[in-house]
């Protein structure tokens, strides 16, 4: 393996998207990283389609799109950790990794003797990383979530979609799972931290993340808005709530993204238009300005850009150097020049389809590039393989499969 983890060796417990986008992460930064799953059944994300990866033929598979988005990199041993034979499994294999991920509910290791307390007397130089939906503790500890309520209990939705008065009015969820992506991104970015404080103190750790801390933490702007101000922010829509014009608007051909990002942009904006007037009016001069009169300058602007198509406009505001651009279908963006320069979108070798493709990590490195050459695994893929590194052979791997632990 390439890439600047290729020396740390992952063992995942986790599954559904925020452990296993975790996972992923480590995995595109050269970890070995082990997929540990339910006999029989695996993540449960496997199951979670149509669409499926189609095969050579042309017919379904049983891997599932959502699976497939969040398991690249891995490889996959079936284990029943609810078996006492299950259970000494994952504790050999803990004796030589450096990070366990998990996000069983509240309490459910510790009662299979798998919790930190437990496997750090195996390996004291253990990085054991919990994610749950509340964290492990406070009122809530106990209970399940999913990314969809997160998004309405910490705030998210009733700053998200069009405001109240106009035409689809009403909180909205963000397109995708966003809580479990940010969510798997902090627990990867709190397993490397601890990783660097090891290499100096020696010491394993135990991290929380849990997934309200974690909406509630990328509240971001909009918390600090509330905050300093006392005002309970408000869905806008596509408009920016401290920033404009930054909104949608209709072209005569279709839709664009607007994103002027300060006062200088804005003057370049308004001779790309041929508004100039605008830029030295006080009441659109700084930005301050044009938030507190956005009802005045919207519908200017609005009624310039109905004048000519996007092309145009988007071809404008491009040469003036002002962010501006089309609202892409998923299908445009993978067609899209920049995004195919950059590689985004790689074909990994698959044993049933020939290939899946996989949408490539955003990270680059000189030194230790990274590679893409390993397919989400077909359940239990490489299990035999797994257990002989731990010791088990031939028969006693059969034995174990009939009893219905590997």
């Amino acid at each position: 393996m390439s890439g600047p983890l290729s020396h740390i060796r992952v063992l995942d417990l986790s599954r559904i998207l925020a452990g296993p986008w975790a996972g992923q992460i480590l995995a595109d930064l050269g970890a070995d990283v082990i997929k540990v799953e339910r006999p029989g059944a695996g993540d449960d994300t496997r199951s979670w389609g149509p669409p499926y990866l189609k095969d050579s033929a042309g017919l379904d598979t049983k891997e599932a799109g959502y699976y497939l988005s969040v398991n690249r990199g891995k490889r996959s041993v079936t284990v029943g950790i609810d078996k006492p034979e299950g259970q000494a499994i994952v504790r050999e294999l803990v004796k030589d990794f450096d990070i366990v991920l998990e996000n069983y509910k509240v309490g459910t290791l510790a009662r299979y003797g798998l919790a930190y307390e437990d496997l750090k007397k195996i390996n004291p130089k253990l990085i054991f990383c919990s994610v749950t939906g509340f964290g492990q503790t406070g009122p809530r500890a106990e209970q399940a979530a999913y990314d969809f309520m997160i998004q309405g209990l910490g705030g998210l939705m009733s700053i998200t979609g069009e405001r109240d008065g106009r035409p689809g009015a009403g909180p909205q969820k963000v397109g995708v799972p966003i809580v479990d992506l940010m969510t798997g991104m902090y627990a990867a970015i709190a397993v490397l931290a601890a990783v660097a404080r090891r290499d100096v103190t020696g010491e394993g750790e135990c991290i929380d993340i849990g997934m309200l801390d974690v909406q509630v933490a990328t509240l971001s702007n909009q918390a600090m808005n509330f905050l300093v101000s006392g005002k309970e922010p408000q869905r806008m829509g596509t408009s920016h709530p401290n920033i404009q014009p930054q909104n949608v608007y209709a072209c005569r051909d279709g839709d664009m993204v607007l994103a002027v990002g300060n006062d200088s942009q804005f003057v370049k904006f308004c001779a790309a238009l041929g508004l100039d007037d605008l830029a030295q009016d006080e009441r659109f001069r700084k930005n301050s300005a044009r938030v507190r009169n956005l009802g005045l300058l919207q519908p200017l602007i609005a009624e310039r850009l109905k004048q000519n198509d996007r092309q145009h406009w988007v071809a404008a505001l491009d040469a003036a150097g002002v962010p501006a651009g089309p609202i892409n279908k998923i299908s445009e963006v993978f067609a899209d020049p920049q995004v195919k320069h950059r590689g985004m979108l790689v074909q990994i070798e698959h044993p049933l389809s020939g290939t899946v493709p996989s949408v490539a990590s955003p990270m680059r490195f000189m030194q230790a590039p990274l590679e893409h050459k390993i397919a989400p695994p077909l359940l239990g893929e490489h299990s035999d393989q797994i257990l002989h590194a731990i010791g088990l052979d031939d028969a006693r791997i059969a034995q174990l499969r009939q009893a219905g632990v590997v």
